[in-house]
């Protein structure tokens, strides 16, 4: 059985200067700019995908894209499986249609809905994802994005992953 967790993770680019006009705020809307990470790992924590976006993209955008590029995962005798039994997300990825095309593709969505309670037991699922955040973020260079070019940064989250795997 496999199941994944989807989540996202912002990386901001330092900026030089002063504190700016709204020092400890956490919103993004200083014109700063900034990159979020969209991984989505196994139960065991191990990164099968990670996608990296603008900061102000929404994480709904992303859930199909994810799922869609897990690559085989072997496991049992047979062929490799690309398609989880489960997906679970936070509530950031919570959306009908994409719920609708989860089960179009026989994937079970675990999805706390916006405004509802959380899912009970979800907080010990998402430890997984959250452990796997922490790993990548021990990276400093993934923490506070440097590089202007996304190739050469996913480049290094590449490695990260394979050094997380």
């Amino acid at each position: 059985m496999l199941h994944v967790l989807a989540a996202r993770l912002a990386a901001g680019r330092p900026h030089s200067g002063g504190a700016g006009p709204r020092a400890g705020s956490r919103h993004r809307s200083t014109g700063q700019t900034g990159s979020k990470h969209h991984p989505i790992c196994d139960g065991r924590g191990a990164p099968l995908k990670v996608i990296t976006t603008a900061a102000n993209v929404n994480d709904v955008t992303q859930t199909l894209s994810l799922v869609d590029g897990i690559p085989p995962v072997a496991g049992r005798r047979g062929r490799p499986r690309r398609r989880p039994d489960a997906l679970l997300d936070d509530k950031g990825y919570d959306s009908n249609p994409n719920r609708e095309e989860l089960r179009k593709r026989r994937i079970l969505p675990v999805i706390s809905r916006k405004g509802a309670p959380n899912i009970k037991g979800m907080g010990k699922l998402r430890y997984v994802v959250e452990q796997t955040f922490a790993l990548l973020h021990q990276f400093k260079r993934l923490a506070v994005r440097w590089e202007r070019r996304t190739e050469l940064h996913d480049a290094f989250v590449s490695l990260a992953c394979s050094l997380i795997c």
